[in-house]
């Protein structure tokens, strides 16, 4: 069964998707709903044990508490964006990574594109943190859910991992 809620975050509304067992989608909600879905649910209080952990973890990550999630997803995808969406996970709360330093991991810095249009399929925003990749220049570059929540979600996470605010 396909449950959607919408949680209401200081960036606004974020349309959350689980089958019951695992997050399938976490999206910023545009000014004109885009992101609502045909079955959607929306609602305060969550139903199923995925969703209400996931929000609590949401609430967490905004009071500046969670650092590092820790919830099932669902997300389909090549084994290459696979391979980029965990990479993604591992570029550490409150630090960011530029496309072209992300390419070079797996070695191969002929991939910056391929890791630029996997990072823009990724569905599960904040979670799998497709925010913390930059420009080589360290400017602000590519982001779905827009750049002024990419900005936020940056300096929210340099403030509560170094005390400091970053400006972009």
């Amino acid at each position: 069964m396909i449950e959607t809620i919408y949680y209401k975050s200081p960036l606004g509304d974020i349309c959350i998707v689980t089958n019951g067992e695992a997050i399938a989608g976490l999206s910023f909600v545009n000014k004109q709903g885009h992101m609502v879905e045909e079955e959607s649910n929306p609602c305060d209080e969550p139903g199923s044990t995925i969703i209400k952990k996931c929000s609590s973890q949401l609430d967490e990550y905004f009071a500046g508490t969670r650092t590092i999630f820790d919830l099932n997803l669902l997300q389909p995808g090549t084994d290459f964006q696979q391979a980029v969406w965990a990479g993604l996970q591992n570029i550490g709360y409150g630090k960011t990574l530029s496309y072209l330093a992300f390419s070079k991991q797996p070695g191969n810095t002929k991939a910056i594109r391929a890791v630029g249009t996997a990072n823009g399929k990724n569905n599960i925003a904040i979670v799998v943190p497709c925010h913390q990749v930059i420009g080589s220049n360290g400017t602000l570059v590519g982001y779905g859910g827009d750049l002024w929540r990419k900005k936020w979600l940056l300096e929210h996470e340099a403030k509560h991992a170094n005390g400091v605010q970053m400006l972009f």
